[in-house]
């Protein structure tokens, strides 16, 4: 799989009374999969951070399709759908690795900030970065 998908399996603690993944954990694997998505193409989170540049979420959404259990292996499809170098928004498809049956679709959005929180273009402090994301940038 390319640098677009996140594969896991499902942990018990996070499933909930019913046997299945409680919704907050949709949410939890949007965000793994777009840190290990940017840090494949260049955009390593970390170091963002240690330059002072914090990436707080701005929106969050799930649709819940189809129950994911204890023990199920999926992955997560992540689609870098808008950039102007302040926001950046991403789709997310959780799929089933056994058949490609959708689970879950969502969003999330996310701007750039400083160690003030005050809003950063980071295109104009950190053009490589930038660039790395406009690179990857799916029109939908």
């Amino acid at each position: 799989m390319d640098n677009k998908y996140y594969v896991r399996k499902v942990n018990y603690y996070e499933t909930d009374r019913m046997g299945i993944v409680h919704h907050s954990n949709h949410i939890r694997y949007f965000e793994e999969a777009r840190i290990n998505f940017m840090n494949k193409i260049g955009c390593d989170v970390m170091e963002l951070e240690n330059k002072g540049v914090i990436i707080p979420n701005v929106d969050a959404y799930a649709k819940y399709i189809k129950p994911i259990r204890f023990d199920d292996d999926i992955y997560i499809e992540v689609k870098l759908v808008k950039f102007n170098g302040a926001l950046m928004e991403y789709n997310y498809t959780i799929r089933f690795c056994s058949d490609d049956t959708i689970a879950a679709t969502g969003h999330t959005a996310h701007c750039f900030v400083g160690e003030d929180f005050k809003p950063i273009t980071i295109r104009k402090k950190y053009p490589d970065f930038g660039n790395r994301l406009i690179s990857v940038l799916t029109k939908e």
